[in-house]
């Protein structure tokens, strides 16, 4: 379990706590966020439970002493295998500024060089262009399209980008 803050050039990643909660549940509930992270009728029990999943590392993201959205890391552990997967949301209010982009290269960063993962995956939505844009500039490269692999709000079957970083090909700093 991770309790150290992870430093960005922006931002600060944290462990989310119960006290946060409240925050992330109001940022999930905002419409720019719900479009891509549906959830149930109570995103304050989604969001407690993602803090408590003992397969889910929950972070909060803080930018000027605020917090402004959580990324999620978790990890296959089969050793032929094994990597990172990696999830974020963040407050619409902050889109635009980078935050985004630096979170996921503060965490890719973090689980390459720290946790010893050689590879980090990430999926979003495919027709999601502002997330692949800044997993992009976060050195994700993509992969290809998993067709049919989420439920939208819609209730129909949408398709995914898998994209990759390999520790080898992590910049420096984002683009």
């Amino acid at each position: 379990m991770q309790t150290t803050t992870l430093h960005g050039s922006q931002v600060a990643l944290r462990p989310a706590t119960a006290h946060d909660v409240p925050t992330l549940a109001t940022i999930r509930a905002t419409p720019e966020v719900h479009r891509w992270w549906r959830g149930g009728d109570d995103l304050t029990a989604e969001v407690a439970g993602d803090i408590e999943d003992p397969d889910v590392r929950t972070l909060a993201i803080v930018y000027e002493g605020r917090v402004v959205g959580a990324i999620q890391w978790g990890a296959e552990t089969e050793p032929d295998y094994r990597h990172a997967n990696i999830d974020i949301y963040l407050d619409p209010s902050v889109h635009g500024r980078g935050l985004g982009t630096d979170a996921v290269h503060t965490l890719a960063r973090h689980l390459c060089t720290e946790i010893g993962h050689h590879r980090v995956v990430i999926d979003p939505a495919a027709d999601n262009a502002a997330a692949i844009r800044s997993y992009t500039k976060a050195g994700f490269r993509p992969v290809g399209i998993m067709r049919n692999y989420e439920r939208g709000a819609d209730g129909r079957w949408h398709d995914n980008l898998l994209m990759d970083l390999v520790a080898e090909e992590l910049p420096e700093k984002p683009a």
